[in-house]
């Protein structure tokens, strides 16, 4: 097949109120559709939240709650602006791509799920998804250090746009797996949808060995929906699906 890096792409990003895919929400969110390796348009909005934003995350991205507040756009409209997007990707079949974008992808799943009572999957959103955390941790497994995107920028030759800005960093998030592609050119001869099927199985050793490497450093273990990748399932309260 022709490499599907020249076709279209999804990037999708936000930035939260916490750390928590299933109680925070986004302050900001970033699509950015690409085609022939360029960004050809973007929607992006600031979000109010309307909950608190934690000191710690303001720190990361510097949206206060008054500025979310002022500025962004109501939580329910925001959502249901990225679910749209997210859906029409994955009926057409375009990649949505996302630096652990698990965790954007779960916690837009679960503030969905509390305002209708349906998440993405009861929505259509299937696949595929290529998160390049996932890609890097499989591609290159014993590399020590830490794999933010800043740490993956260094390492791939990319240089970083406005960091934890939700735009700046779909951007950056392109340009590494882009860079990637040319490291590990198994990922863009992959079929995105045999690719997605395979970060699924990628995911789950990564977590099962992190799990083990926890324990044996006196840590508690990744919660268990932590397992799954791209959306994390709400085990404690039955649901195990997962795209």
């Amino acid at each position: 097949m022709t490499c599907w890096l020249d076709e279209k792409l999804l990037g999708f990003d936000l930035e939260t109120t916490g750390v928590d895919p299933f109680s925070d929400v986004p302050v900001s969110f970033a699509l950015v559709r690409f085609r022939d390796r360029a960004p050809v348009e973007t929607i992006a909005s600031l979000v109010d939240p309307g909950q608190p934003i934690s000191p710690d995350a303001v720190a990361v991205h510097g949206i206060t709650e008054e500025c979310a507040r002022a500025e962004g756009t109501p939580l329910p409209h925001a959502v249901e602006t990225i679910c749209d997007a997210l859906i029409d990707a994955s009926q057409r079949s375009v990649p949505v791509v996302g630096m652990n974008v698990s965790f954007d992808l779960t916690m837009i799943d679960a503030t969905a799920r509390r305002s209708s009572g349906r998440g993405l999957i009861e929505r259509g959103f299937a696949a595929p998804v290529v998160d390049v955390l996932v890609l890097d941790r499989h591609f290159n497994k014993y590399r020590k250090g830490k794999r933010r995107l800043s740490d993956l920028c260094e390492h791939y030759g990319v240089t970083q746009e406005n960091a934890h800005d939700a735009v700046g960093d779909v951007v950056t998030c392109l340009r590494v797996l882009l860079a990637m592609g040319v490291t590990y050119p198994e990922i863009g001869t992959t079929h995105p949808e045999i690719l997605h099927r395979r970060q699924i199985g990628w995911h789950a050793d990564w977590a099962c060995g992190y799990s083990v490497w926890r324990a044996e450093q006196g840590q508690a273990l990744l919660p268990l929906s932590a397992h799954y990748w791209p959306l994390h399932p709400v085990l404690a309260q039955g649901r195990s699906d997962v795209a």
